[in-house]
């Protein structure tokens, strides 16, 4: 969303007008569109926005943009053509013309003046690098989660847009629907009494390290960019399977089932929950099948696959001293007693980002923090990244969240950090 003055005197006018003889008898038409009128949006306050790694999830993503009035998609950027392509064709359907431009290096997309903000929909391991880049290239940025690859990277997300005053969205779009928030409101207000455990479903508690697969003939790099691919992750000869879905990419070294993928969802609720957005957890301990952490308020936390009410994916659960509520995907919210249901909002299943992303796009405009801004985004990541060392090492760990590092604990440490592949250092 650019605007511009430009300095056009009566010097200037008339020197043109002269210029320009008959055409300025004829009448002058501007399109309704053009001034904001008949439900367009005038070029001044449209959002101008480009897409990187836009693969499936990132197309739904981008359809849900593209159906906001105030935003004029420009560019993607990915390291496939066929992606590319696609994309393109999207947009430029969308909008009648063939103006969408394409790239395979993000930097070439970032260093354009015109983009207000980027959608950056990549594996996960390229989420934190590519999101640095874009705040300090002066973007605003809407991520996929899981957003960072470690403690470390959560940190310097959250530095890097607090330095850059940048406005970021993490796509945990469960902040932005009225099921989620209404059970939420219920345990910071006090309904359920003062809170004692909350659970999150993590859809798989498996850790591992990255590995190599079998060595394969390297495609050509205009088709299938396997360097740029790869980015800051440690190199590996190319081999197809690692090319789609959910592979090394969650973390490059230690690799997370759901304390990553769902968990980012689950838990990022769970500290909602709990008023703890600007914190994390300060005990992680494995317990047979599931992760208990504890706040330092005293509040459990309670990682566990089974034992949930059959309310869809992505459910949570908040217990007080007097009360209970949980709910999931499907939007039906089932409590201890059904006075606490009362007021509760509309029913909209599933798990829609249309919501969360008109709220980014507002908070593009006026500058103000979004739903699940960086902050709040490092410190819901960090509770899941120490919940996976933590069942890495199988080992019960301390943390301190103010000096963001394990108590006592010299292996645990060196886990919350990898090296970076150059030159994507950040």
């Amino acid at each position: 969303m650019r605007k511009y003055k430009h300095q056009f005197n009566r010097r200037d006018f008339l020197a043109t007008a002269a210029k320009a003889g008959a055409i300025l008898a004829l009448p002058q038409f501007i399109p309704a569109r053009v001034l904001g009128k008949e439900g367009g949006v005038a070029p001044s306050e449209q959002i101008v926005m480009g897409g990187i790694g836009i693969g499936n999830r990132g197309t739904y993503d981008l359809g849900c943009f593209l159906e906001e009035p105030d935003v004029r998609f420009v560019a993607v950027c990915d390291v496939k053509a066929e992606r590319r392509r696609a994309v393109k064709k999207k947009a430029d359907d969308k909008y009648g013309n063939q103006d969408c431009a394409t790239y395979r290096d993000l930097r070439e997309l970032l260093a354009r003046p015109d983009i207000d903000a980027v959608l950056i929909a990549t594996g996960p391991n390229w989420h934190c690098t590519a999101a640095t880049l874009a705040a300090k290239a002066g973007k605003d940025v809407y991520c996929e989660k899981p957003c960072t690859k470690n403690i470390a990277q959560s940190l310097e997300l959250a530095e890097v847009f607090r330095r850059t005053a940048r406005v970021f969205q993490a796509g945990t779009q469960r902040r932005s629907l009225p099921n989620f928030a209404f059970a939420i409101d219920l345990a910071r207000r006090g309904k359920l009494g003062p809170l004692k455990t909350l659970y999150a479903h993590p859809y798989g508690l498996a850790t591992k390290t990255s590995g190599w697969l079998p060595p394969e003939p390297e495609p050509d790099k205009e088709q299938v960019d396997w360097d740029m691919y790869l980015g800051p992750a440690a190199w590996r000869p190319f081999n197809k399977a690692l090319l789609d879905g959910f592979n090394f990419e969650k973390g490059g070294g230690l690799v997370g089932g759901g304390c990553l993928e769902w968990g980012s969802h689950c838990v990022d609720l769970c500290q909602w929950a709990n008023d703890a957005d600007r914190t994390a957890p300060v005990e992680y301990e494995p317990l047979g099948a599931e992760l208990h952490a504890r706040y330092a308020n005293g509040v459990k936390l309670v990682l566990r696959d089974n034992g949930w009410l059959p309310l869809g994916s992505c459910p949570v659960r908040f217990e007080g001293d007097t009360g209970w509520v949980e709910t999931g995907d499907d939007a039906d919210i089932v409590a201890s007693s059904p006075a606490l249901l009362e007021g509760r909002g509309a029913k909209i299943a599933g798990y829609p980002a249309n919501f969360h992303i008109r709220d980014f796009l507002d908070c593009v405009k006026t500058r103000a923090k979004t739903r699940a801004d960086a902050d709040t985004a490092c410190y819901a990541h960090i509770a899941c990244h120490a919940a996976n060392i933590a069942l890495y090492l199988g080992r019960k760990l301390q943390y301190d969240p103010v000096k963001n590092e394990f108590i006592g604990d010299e292996q645990a440490n060196r886990l919350r950090s990898e090296a970076l592949r150059d030159p994507w250092r950040i």
